[in-house]
């Protein structure tokens, strides 16, 4: 188990290296000069190429590419990500910290939200194969997956926001400051978020549920007069639940990934927001430092994922 661990974060580190390498040298191979944008955002009209050449040399983008790199991974190790260029003197770092607690609340509010939802509408499209409910949420689950999630926020923003003015179209309230007005403001976005989780997982664990259930066992317990209850949540679900969690992992992904437009069409000051907008403005240092610690994140959560097979079925030994 220890070698096992060690082995998995050994490839973890060889993963964020090479993630690292291609999200910078994606963002530098870009046409076009990342200091207009400073230039701009410093009210700046006319500047001489001498004067440019300064600029770039205060930020050091007139270095070789291999240089920038290597000063950039040195920084990591001090817990220096960076000073933004769209936004002169911020650090990095405090912008994740203002924005990643939002993003932390809407992704893992949708994976809760997947996790129960997506299971439970598989159990009962399992036990219920062949009815009207199954073939309701089937279909349901097959529009899930194939509906653009950004196109679903702009039909509930006109019709929950400003047909009917239920639900408030865009910003954010921390939970900390007022648990209802922040579900208020969560609801669009966590349902959109989770959409594509919630119709996958279902799919997934109709189809690992619907082979489980044919199991001689299955039918020996139904033979020893246990409930149906306790069949499907002991033995049933238990056994059928190794492909689902493997799903969940990828799910972690196509969340936090999908953050980006969610929080742009919702306008939601979080992680995703600023990829976008740093990714608008070239803001090199915000893209490579957002990058990287959604790539920790999934990389983490993949790893706890493995760890929970042998929890799930004890038959399953890591070497």
């Amino acid at each position: 188990m220890v070698s096992y661990v060690i082995r998995r974060l050994i490839q973890a580190v060889l993963v964020l290296i090479i993630v690292s390498i291609i999200i910078f040298l994606m963002m530098h191979l870009l046409p076009g000069n990342p200091m207009l944008n400073y230039i701009n955002a410093s009210n700046i009209q006319v500047l001489t190429p001498s004067q440019l050449h300064v600029l770039e040399h205060q930020f050091g983008l007139d270095q070789p590419l291999p240089v920038q790199y290597l000063k950039w991974v040195f920084g990591l190790f001090h817990g220096d990500l960076g000073t933004s260029l769209v936004h002169p003197g911020q650090q990095i770092t405090s912008l994740l910290t203002q924005r990643l607690p939002v993003s932390f609340y809407l992704g893992f509010s949708a994976f809760f939200l997947s996790v129960i939802l997506g299971i439970l509408f598989g159990v009962i499209c399992a036990i219920r194969r062949g009815t009207w409910i199954d073939t309701f949420l089937t279909l349901l689950a097959n529009l899930g997956v194939t509906m653009p999630a950004f196109w679903l926020g702009i039909l509930m923003i006109y019709f929950f926001g400003v047909r009917l003015n239920w639900l408030p179209v865009q910003g954010y309230v921390s939970p900390l400051q007022n648990i209802w007005s922040s579900i208020k403001y969560a609801t669009m976005p966590v349902i959109c978020l989770s959409l594509f989780s919630v119709a996958s997982t279902a799919r997934q664990t109709r189809s690992s549920m619907l082979e489980v259930i044919r199991q001689d066992y299955i039918r020996t317990a139904r033979s020893g007069g246990l409930t149906e209850l306790l069949i499907i949540t002991r033995h049933a679900l238990k056994n059928g639940l190794i492909p689902i969690i493997t799903l969940l992992g990828t799910q972690v992904r196509t969340i936090f990934g999908g953050s980006v437009l969610i929080e742009t069409v919702f306008n939601i000051p979080g992680m995703g927001r600023m990829m976008m907008d740093a990714i608008m403005g070239r803001d090199y240092p915000v893209v490579q430092g957002g990058c990287l610690v959604l790539a920790i994140i999934v990389i983490l959560i993949n790893l706890a994922i493995d760890m929970s097979y042998g929890w799930i079925d004890p038959r399953i030994r890591f070497v």
